[in-house]
């Protein structure tokens, strides 16, 4: 009965807000734009903000907004650091430690086989962490035994490096069996009656089947032993991953999270491009975060000299035609100008595709960013300006002219005269009203954005402020009118529920499943937002399975009350009834 009560559910919780079955679903553009004039009632306005600058409302949101009062909500919202964080989300994030480290320390400390290599030759230091150390030395043992080579057991002895044994060696077939097939309760406890000392050699010895049922039952420190046995260059995309998820269910200031997550597809990078697995991490911890809420020519240069984005664009690699590097290589492995950047930088970081400028204005961009680079970008090195690739020649960049000789200079011009583009303030501001207020925001809601843009130098609080007092934010047009993207459904729906989650590598999973890959969009755009790229028959499946798969505690890591969640008057009937949480926004 219960089952058939979720599984109900989980179709009105998908379908009541499917495009076309809301309160204001089936729109046609001339009745869009009346719609945009036509405020919504007023005790839905809370619904409307909890909707637009949150991943989703838990229960209780509405009551606190409404107790200390929307317009003072919104205004702490635009200061996340007037609000204490949650207590829950720094727990949560307390073991993922990669986080807080530099690129340069991720590649040390959670190596690939090529960067052990290193450490062995002697080409990188180890880590002076003794468990790190430890770690380092036993892959070095592992590596070598998978590459069949004869000489691994002796090299591993020789440097005083612990050989792995067999599972077989290490457990009786009684412990192997409940391990394999015992609940939860008896594989922790097994596990656990183990010598402090063999714990590390069974975890390494274990099939991967059975590495991952314990996984499963583990606490936090234990799983964290586990992920490192599976490989720890892993263990740094599974804390952004799995970060990505926590902060969004969890975090007190939602509007931050929720811009940091817009312009991060703004300033798109794609994790799995070589040494940008390292680099995406700090990318996104100092380049992006620190910047949503302040000036927008902040924000570009923090991207612009960000080794991620170098590494990305390929910036990192142009060489200017003219410079002294250029005239002394010869050959076939002689390096050129690289337009990536320049191009990526005023069509879709400023200016805009129709922000007029020509292929020439690209060739000169490229040109004045020569010589911004990265020092052994495969260490996770630091942005560096190198004058020998820098093209020292005079450029003219969108009729302005910039003279010869300027170094690192030239670069910071650009940015200058694309930061204060009328282009570039219509550009922004026509994105962030796309996000928060409609798939095609009415041009005067958007001008008048970009008019704050440009007095208020770029000023990202005031452009936002001047949104979110628009009676078009307001608006029947506005209200309920977007779909959301999978990261945005499935955080919404976990807060909507209250779930408890233990780890979020599940929920990574299942919005990588509804094609949202985090960190991983190849292409410069970013992902859309638009919820147009969300909109077809194989999505709102997926969406429905999802539903269910939550609501019978199906999804990994995370737990949710189910007898609660079925009651009509639980608060996943309640949200997927009034507000969809799972669909429509």
């Amino acid at each position: 009965m219960r089952k058939r009560a979720l599984l109900g559910l989980a179709s009105v919780v998908c379908l009541a807000a499917y495009p076309g079955l809301s309160a204001y679903g089936k729109k046609n553009n001339a009745d869009q734009s009346k719609l945009f004039s036509k405020e919504i009632p007023k005790n839905e306005r809370i619904q409307q903000a909890l909707n637009r600058l949150t991943f989703g409302p838990c229960p209780g949101d509405v009551q606190q907004v409404q107790s200390l009062g929307l317009k003072k909500w919104i205004d702490l919202q635009l200061h996340p650091n007037r609000i204490p964080q949650n207590p829950i989300l720094k727990d949560k994030l307390q073991m993922l430690d990669t986080l807080r480290m530099s690129s340069e320390q991720l590649v040390i400390n959670y190596p690939t086989p090529q960067t052990v290599r290193e450490i062995v030759a002697g080409r990188m230091p180890y880590p002076t962490d003794p468990d790190r150390r430890m770690m380092i030395q036993k892959l070095v043992a592992r590596y070598e035994r998978k590459q069949g080579q004869d000489a691994g057991k002796q090299n591993a002895q020789a440097a005083n490096v612990p050989v792995i044994p067999a599972v077989a060696d290490l457990l009786s077939p009684q412990q192997i069996r409940i391990l394999r097939t015992g609940n939860a309760e008896q594989r922790l406890s097994a596990f656990e009656s183990l010598p402090a000392a063999k714990q590390d050699e069974v975890i390494e010895a274990l099939p991967g089947g059975m590495r991952q049922r314990l996984f499963d039952v583990a606490p936090p420190e234990l799983r964290r032993r586990i992920e490192m046995a599976g490989g720890p260059q892993q263990v740094v995309v599974r804390d952004l991953t799995e970060a990505k998820l926590f902060r969004a269910i969890y975090s007190n200031r939602q509007l931050d999270e929720v811009l940091t997550d817009f312009w991060f597809n703004h300033f798109n990078v794609y994790l799995d491009k070589g040494a940008d697995r390292y680099l995406v991490t700090e990318y996104e911890r100092d380049a992006i975060r620190p910047n949503v809420l302040g000036k927008f020519r902040d924000l570009l240069e923090a991207t612009a000299k960000s080794p991620a984005m170098l590494f990305y664009l390929d910036n990192w690699q142009s060489v200017g035609p003219n410079s002294p590097a250029a005239r002394r290589s010869r050959g076939k492995n002689r390096r050129g100008l690289n337009e990536n950047y320049g191009r990526e930088l005023m069509e879709l970081h400023t200016l805009g595709v129709d922000g007029g400028y020509t292929q020439q204005d690209v060739i000169a961009v490229a040109r004045c960013f020569t010589g911004w680079t990265i020092s052994q970008p495969q260490r996770g090195g630091k942005f560096i300006f190198n004058p020998r690739v820098h093209d020292e020649g005079e450029k003219i960049v969108l009729g302005v002219k910039i003279p010869a000789g300027g170094g690192m200079k030239d670069g910071e011009k650009v940015l200058d005269i694309l930061a204060h583009s009328p282009a570039t303030a219509h550009h922004i501001s026509f994105e962030l009203a796309q996000r928060f207020v409609a798939d095609n925001p009415p041009e005067s809601l958007v001008d008048r954005m970009a008019k704050t843009f440009l007095k208020s130098d770029g000023d990202l609080r005031e452009v936002m402020k001047t949104m979110l007092k628009s009676k078009e934010f307001w608006s029947q047009g506005a209200y309920r009118s977007k779909l959301k993207s999978p990261l945005e459904m499935v955080a919404s729906a976990v807060r909507s529920v209250n779930g408890d989650v233990d780890y979020a590598f599940g929920l990574v999973n299942q919005v990588a499943q509804l094609g949202e890959p985090l960190y991983r969009k190849q292409e410069p755009t970013g992902y859309s937002n638009s919820g147009k790229e969300w909109l077809n028959a194989g999505g709102l499946l997926a969406r429905m399975n999802f539903a269910l798969q939550l609501t019978s505690n199906h999804i990994q890591g995370v737990k949710v009350e189910s007898a609660k969640a079925a009651r009509p008057d639980g608060p996943v009937a309640g949200i997927a009834l009034g507000s969809p949480a799972f669909q429509r926004y």
